[in-house]
């Protein structure tokens, strides 16, 4: 009796929280181990199902760089990066889209229609949903968003589908550019409004001290998360999705989440539990401090108060 009167308190905690977030949109990137580990995709799959039933809209992004990098390896391909940024020449763009669209995107499209017809895979570059133009020459095929054009998602959410987008976009020259995923999410959440943008990794979150699991940060403001950026000493995983974080919320997301994609069901424990999984980003209402307390980095790279 007991334990079944464990599960009726969770649902009833749950509540409030479907009440939230009933119709609103929510923006998961896809990312970390969940990719390759066919048992958290599943997990993963099956709360993003969860979360739709319950009435959630999401919206999935995606990359793929351990894929893309294995593929190229197996075709005898030069691997390069600059500055944290893949080298992607027009011979590897063919790769990074081969793999995203083709094998990430249908992989996960698969795992999320195994509960019913609920998925549609598309590719930035499809209805030019993703703009993007050149960050450097040396980098080749790499871009930087230019603009985000929502009419395909819109229509898919409205139609009651789940978008699931891989991070490839389309150029002024015709051609696609392979973009940081991260940065993807960040700004279709701004441009479809969404309630939260939420970035899945294979960390808890952001810590006060990276060596004391006991110091994860729960939340802070966008003004310490600014101030942690400005600080150039996050580590450089953790550097696109707290960007992505700020320029999601200063778009108009409500919230923005960092979670350990490697819990089970670490979605459905951040977005319909009291306390939650991972480290939240607001506007500072749910807080703790004020957007004046000193929020920067030691020199291994962690976060202190």
């Amino acid at each position: 009796m007991e334990h079944l009167l464990a599960k009726a308190e969770t649902l009833t905690e749950a509540l409030p929280w479907i009440k939230r977030t009933w119709g609103r949109t929510v923006v998961i990137k896809y990312g970390g181990a969940v990719m390759s580990d066919p048992v958290l995709r599943e997990h993963v799959a099956s709360d993003i199902v969860l979360m739709k039933l319950v009435g959630v809209n999401p919206v999935i992004v995606h990359g793929g760089g351990p894929a893309i990098t294995s593929y190229m390896e197996r075709l005898g391909m030069p691997v390069e990066f600059l500055d944290g940024l893949r080298v992607t020449s027009e011979e590897a763009m063919e790769v990074v889209k081969m793999v995203l669209i083709g094998k990430v995107n249908k992989d996960l499209v698969a795992a999320i229609n195994g509960h019913g017809r609920l998925a549609v895979g598309i590719a930035g570059d499809d209805a030019n949903l993703i703009r993007a133009e050149a960050v450097s020459e040396r980098l080749g095929r790499v871009g930087k968003v230019s603009a985000i054009d929502t009419t395909v998602i819109e229509g898919l959410i409205g139609d009651g589908f789940i978008p699931v987008v891989a991070s490839v976009a389309a150029g002024k020259d015709g051609g696609s550019y392979n973009v940081n995923a991260d940065f993807v999410a960040g700004e279709i959440a701004a441009a479809v409004d969404a309630d939260k943008v939420i970035f899945l990794t294979d960390v808890d979150g952001l810590y006060a001290d990276f060596g004391d699991r006991e110091s994860l940060i729960s939340a802070l403001s966008l003004e310490q998360a600014e101030e942690t950026i400005a600080c150039d000493r996050l580590d450089s995983g953790m550097i696109p999705k707290v960007t992505a974080c700020v320029r999601a919320l200063r778009g108009g997301v409500r919230r923005a989440h960092i979670l350990n994609g490697t819990i089970a069901h670490s979605l459905l424990l951040e977005v319909y539990t009291d306390s939650g999984v991972g480290t939240m980003i607001t506007h500072g209402d749910d807080s703790p401090g004020s957007p004046d307390d000193s929020f920067c980095m030691n020199s291994q790279g962690e976060v202190t108060l």
